[in-house]
């Protein structure tokens, strides 16, 4: 990797889908923003798992890297959603990371511009994801891509154990009639 400043290298960047061979490539970049953001707890996901859900049989996600110079320079993941009240796909960006010396070069923007073109591409009726409240420098970066915070919604999660006992208690009731 170059420790050349953005300016004096940054030719156009190269934004293309993954591929099986970018894995540990995306993994690093995963544990990266997951430090940089001092994300609570430890990345417990590997290459591996990576792998199956981008290429295995049961793909859930998708990722596109961006390359500077033919250097890995950053990568967004994301997956399909679906909105009933619009009636319409859409598609979750769960991850956007441009490493340090690629950052204020455009390519967090060239990255969220390509996203946006695929979902109008697909017929999506937006693009959306989540940002740590306490990640100021990314806020103020979508608030200039006229990104809207949404008031009316919270984000609600079941994990760990909890996950596990109304698992349990959902079994405990017996398995669910269809008609």
């Amino acid at each position: 990797m170059s420790d050349h400043p953005p300016s004096a290298t940054l030719t156009t960047p190269l934004i293309r889908p993954a591929r099986p061979d970018d894995v540990e490539t995306i993994h690093r970049f995963i544990v990266e923003l997951a430090e940089a953001e001092q994300f609570p707890g430890e990345v417990t996901a590997q290459p591996g798992n990576v792998a199956d859900a981008l290429f295995g049989p049961t793909a859930v996600a998708e990722a596109v890297l961006a390359e500077i110079n033919s250097e890995p320079a950053g990568f967004a993941l994301f997956y399909p959603t679906y909105s009933t009240v619009l009636g319409r796909p859409g598609i979750h960006l769960e991850d956007l990371y441009v490493r340090p010396e690629y950052r204020g070069a455009g390519l967090g923007r060239a990255l969220l511009a390509h996203l946006a073109n695929l979902a109008v591409q697909r017929g999506c009726g937006r693009l959306e994801w989540w940002v740590l409240r306490t990640n100021e420098p990314a806020l103020r970066f979508y608030r200039r891509l006229h990104a809207r915070g949404l008031d009316e919604i919270e984000i609600m999660r079941l994990d760990g154990e909890a996950l596990r006992t109304l698992a349990a208690n959902a079994s405990a009731i017996g398995p669910a009639r269809t008609s």
